[in-house]
């Protein structure tokens, strides 16, 4: 009969044979999916994060930049005064900064000064952008760039020189869980001829070391930590970039070569000074290593359509080139 055909009686049982998988089959096929899931499992949860990172990224960049165009002014904060052997620097530039100024424009949760950073968040270790552990987060201006004084004569004969006194760190944190370490320049300059040689150290007025998550981890620069600049003191400029690639090209094919590195495009100047401030964060030996010595922006000078800013990576100082020299190019997030 049908019935009979169906179902096959288990000769020692009397039971129906059924057509079930067998204890061996459930543990093979429960063994691949589990090696199918530490593969791609991670690789997902990465892609996860990545997309929440770049959203707070960019929520954050949108509320500092909104916050710092409400701000009447950007230097004088705080008492600076430099110390020498007999006496100690009395330093209240950048924590000045945040209660004074940018507390009044920006809902802050906390304030931290340099010797409690910890408590607002900062993360004593971090990893940079080469994946190279920093041990101790930079807690002065001049740890974050060690480049506070230089001189240059160019091939016409013209001097440049340039001298920055040191900041200590303050921090904060935000009413959307967000840390930052705050450096201060209470001197900062505005533009300076756009497009000839100068050191671009005076330009920057702030720059914040942001943790978009706090303790939580990775604490790594490119991933929960990046940078953002607050340049010029008046119709100031507030960049964050966020690098991605260093490649090697002129400056005419600059372009394509950051279009093919993911969603990346050129940095602009603002942002390699940026990239400068925040040398200790990205590795300046690993900038070496991909010859970026000499950096391209994607600045055309104007006028002069053959030649493009650019930055020498290890001094801070601008400059101008033939567009068909081979330079460093640093791609950065759309």
């Amino acid at each position: 009969s049908e019935l009979a055909d169906d179902v096959k009686i288990n000769a020692k049982g009397g039971e129906p044979a059924g057509h079930g998988f067998t204890m061996a089959e459930i543990l093979l096929s429960l063994t691949i999916i589990g090696v199918v899931a530490a593969i791609t499992l991670p690789s997902l949860t990465g892609n996860i994060n990545e997309r929440t990172w770049n959203t707070q990224r960019k929520a954050l960049y949108a509320r500092m930049s909104q916050a710092i165009a409400l701000m009447p002014a950007l230097n004088g904060y705080g008492t600076l005064t430099e110390g020498n052997e007999s006496t100690s620097a009395v330093d209240t530039a950048a924590e000045t900064f945040v209660t004074e100024g940018l507390s009044k424009v920006l809902k802050i949760n906390n304030i931290c000064d340099s010797e409690h950073l910890e408590d607002c968040g900062i993360p004593k270790k971090i990893t940079d952008f080469s994946g190279a552990v920093i041990e101790q987060v930079p807690q002065t201006l001049a740890a974050l760039n060690n480049m506070f004084s230089g001189s240059y004569i160019n091939g016409a004969g013209t001097s440049f020189s340039y001298h920055q006194i040191d900041t200590k760190a303050a921090a904060f944190e935000t009413q959307n869980g967000e840390s930052l370490l705050v450096y201060y320049n209470p001197y900062c300059q505005g533009a300076l001829n756009d497009g000839n040689e100068y050191y671009t150290q005076a330009l920057m007025c702030a720059n914040f070391v942001y943790d978009l998550n706090g303790n939580k981890g990775p604490n790594t620069v490119g991933k929960d930590i990046g940078f953002m600049s607050v340049i010029y003191p008046s119709d100031s400029v507030v960049v964050a970039p966020n690098p991605l690639r260093i490649v090697m090209a002129d400056q005419y094919n600059a372009s394509a070569k950051c279009n093919a590195v993911e969603d990346s495009r050129v940095a602009n100047l603002q942002e390699l000074m940026s990239i400068f401030y925040n040398r200790t964060l990205i590795n300046m030996s690993y900038l070496r290593q991909h010859n970026g010595f000499l950096v391209w922006s994607s600045g055309i000078v104007p006028g002069d359509s053959t030649k493009a800013s650019g930055l020498d990576m290890t001094v801070g100082r601008s400059h101008s080139w033939p567009r068909v020299n081979e330079n460093g190019v640093i791609c950065v997030k759309r």
